[in-house]
């Protein structure tokens, strides 16, 4: 076999680059946990020292994981003052859970997922599933704070307004149930743009329904919004004029069923949100940095959530919109459109 050597070197050099970024995302991880990305937002250059005061940490190691900051361009340092500076630009990214391009909840997940490779690795060998519920708290809460953003910045002012009418039964006074709401981030924040209508979060998961509750009670929204455990085959209530799925429907074991009680459970004139990733079924087409993240999320959690719950179909999270729209049309909502998109999502309406 001859090899071009120049292209084995250039491959290693990938495939070292993706090594650093897999160990870095642990220092990305620690750095938003900690708060230390938050600490140093809008802070101006300071010393290792001058963040340990600020943290409480220990100086030592912040020295340790600034040097991470820096080898990575994520923080710049100044040698002759010795001082490292988070530029504005960056803190928008990793310091700021509000805002819409906040992304390092992503890289909360990571502790969870390497945490089920041995899980992982039985279950490519016998076909079962790893169930939701087997990974670590750090999948629900990194979950809830890497979506929460993109939710935070379109769901309102795009999503809603794009669902034909369904908008001003909103303002007027709407039920609405969010299925697989995990944390009830889409969920309040439907609520609080909308303080006339009910909003009822559904989720099989109990200790995300406790999460939820907990957070909306915060907020003061306990008025207009309730979450309970229920499975999107199941949940109860009807009547809905909005039934909404977010990023969850090809999580399921029986999505077919899932859009069929949703059908069910519509008002005559409501309709369905599903938001799902903007990968597509076509694997070249996946070739670039959100197709990468979104298709290798569905080996570590989507595919192997789907097949631990025994249902008929594990679609995975990049089964693309023909299959989404055939298994609408067979549950009886025969009209589908593309009503949004985003680079991570895609956002469909379907009614009967």
């Amino acid at each position: 076999m001859s090899l071009d050597e120049d292209r084995v070197m250039e491959f290693l050099g990938r495939v070292v680059t993706d090594a650093g970024a897999a160990v870095a995302g642990l220092c990305t991880s620690l750095g938003d946990r900690l708060g230390l990305y938050t600490a140093m937002a809008g802070a101006g250059p300071m010393t290792a020292a001058q963040l340990a005061a600020r943290t409480g940490l220990q100086e030592r190691y912040l020295r340790e994981w600034l040097a991470a900051q820096v080898a990575g361009e994520y923080v710049v340092y100044d040698e002759a003052a010795g001082s490292y500076l988070l530029p504005d630009e960056h803190a928008a990214v990793l310091a700021d859970p509000d805002s819409p391009t906040y992304a390092a909840g992503f890289l909360t997940m990571m502790q969870a997922l390497y945490a089920t490779e041995d899980a992982l690795m039985d279950a490519f060998r016998t076909g079962r599933g790893v169930g939701w519920e087997e990974h670590s708290s750090a999948l629900f809460a990194g979950t809830a704070k890497f979506f929460r953003p993109g939710y935070t910045g379109a769901l309102v002012p795009e999503w809603i307004p794009a669902m034909n009418g369904t908008e001003g039964k909103l303002t007027e006074g709407a039920e609405v149930a969010d299925i697989g709401c995990g944390y009830g981030y889409s969920t309040m924040l439907m609520a609080k743009a909308y303080p006339a209508s009910h909003f009822h979060g559904f989720d099989f998961h109990q200790p995300s329904i406790d999460a939820a509750r907990a957070i909306a009670a915060e907020q003061g929204l306990s008025d207009r919004v309730s979450f309970d455990v229920a499975t999107a085959q199941d949940f109860p209530g009807g009547n809905y004029d909005l039934i909404t799925f977010f990023d969850c429907l090809h999580d399921m074991g029986d999505p077919g069923a899932a859009l069929q009680h949703a059908q069910e459970a519509l008002a005559n004139d409501g309709a369905c949100m599903i938001v799902e990733p903007n990968a597509s079924e076509k694997v070249t087409e996946n070739i670039n940095p959100i197709g990468r993240a979104v298709v290798s999320a569905s080996v570590a959690v989507c595919l192997p959530s789907a097949l631990a719950q025994h249902g008929p179909q594990a679609m995975g999270n990049h089964a693309g919109e023909e299959a989404m729209r055939h298994l609408a049309d067979d549950a009886g909502l025969h009209h589908w459109r593309l009503a949004a998109e985003s680079p991570v999502n895609r956002v469909y309406a379907a009614s009967r």
